[in-house]
């Protein structure tokens, strides 16, 4: 791309899945027919992408980073976009029944996977019975395929929760994985080679190097005006920042402060901000057992900075 970017944030899960909606959002912008995708971005990322992260049935499980590859690769029946945190996406619409046990989905007809097999309700059931979340499978009992394009959740009881999780990036149960294909390639095959509905399409991985992905044209909402997506695992800030001043990459991604002020000074650049504040903590479940180490609160203490090790070991023999 012609313009560069730098996004410098710190280590945000909930603002990478938004920088990935906004990808996918590309496709909001013009009529598909008005133009076809050019040109290449090429990322430099602070994570190595893992092929875990190629299938939803992975995702959401282990953070929300790789719901990047989500956005990109994939579809799902509702989804978080930029301005409407539960959006109809694959879905249409749904409904609920008055007595909250059921919930129907009427499915968007026409839409294809990259290799041209049909989305249908037979996709739907056969992503969320993969998903593994205790709670859903618990909540839901049964899947029922209506017709081709409307499927339905009948619930044990009511559960004001359900789209809460189904519907937003708590889960990733709503995300299709294409049924023919993944259980002709298995679980492996599908991480090596994955299949989607989403705007990108996967082209390449090379473990620890770099993803490539490309447009698809015929996305159902928009096309994408970026035709080619170049991420590259880049673990050193230092080298996020001289790839992008030599042109290799785009954009670079979660740079430290020292970086951050030298690009402020480069005015062949521009310093973005992300759209968010990330928040770290401590959780000590443990320390309610008196036979853990958590249990004492001088421990918990120093792991928060409060005391310095030598005064825990002094102050733990008195």
């Amino acid at each position: 791309m012609r313009k560069r970017e730098l996004i410098v944030p710190r280590f945000l899960l909930n603002v990478a899945t938004w920088l990935c909606v906004l990808l996918a959002g590309n496709c909001l912008a013009a009529p598909a027919a008005a133009y076809k995708p050019e040109g290449e971005l090429r990322w430099a990322l602070y994570v190595t992408i893992s092929p875990s992260w190629f299938d939803p049935a992975e995702v959401g499980r282990v953070g929300l980073t790789p719901f990047w590859m989500c956005y990109a690769l994939h579809d799902a029946l509702v989804k978080p976009m930029p301005g409407n945190p539960m959006a109809a996406s694959l879905a249409e619409s749904w409904t609920v029944s008055p007595d909250q046990q059921m919930y129907e989905f009427k499915l968007r007809e026409g839409v294809t996977f990259h290799n041209g097999d049909p989305f249908t309700a037979e996709d739907v059931k056969f992503s969320f019975l993969r998903y593994k979340s205790p709670i859903l499978h618990e909540k839901v009992r049964e899947v029922e395929i209506v017709d081709p394009h409307r499927v339905r959740f009948h619930l044990h009881q009511p559960w004001p929760d359900f789209m809460n999780y189904y519907g937003t990036l708590a889960t990733a149960a709503a995300w299709i994985v294409p049924k023919k294909y993944l259980e002709k390639v298995g679980d492996d095959g599908f991480k090596k080679h994955p299949i989607g509905l989403g705007p990108y399409k996967f082209v390449s991985h090379t473990p620890g190097i770099e993803l490539v992905m490309e447009a698809v044209e015929s996305y159902w909402r928009k096309v994408p005006h970026v035709k080619r997506l170049v991420f590259k695992s880049v673990p050193e800030p230092a080298t996020r920042l001289a790839m992008l001043k030599t042109g290799a990459v785009d954009i670079a991604y979660d740079l430290d402060a020292q970086a951050a002020e030298e690009v402020k000074r480069d005015p062949k650049f521009q310093l973005a901000f992300s759209g968010g504040i990330g928040t770290f903590y401590l959780d000590f479940i443990d320390q309610w057992d008196p036979k853990s180490p958590w249990h004492d609160p001088r421990v918990r203490l120093a792991a928060s900075g409060e005391y310095h090790s030598s005064d825990l070991r002094v102050r733990a023999a008195d």
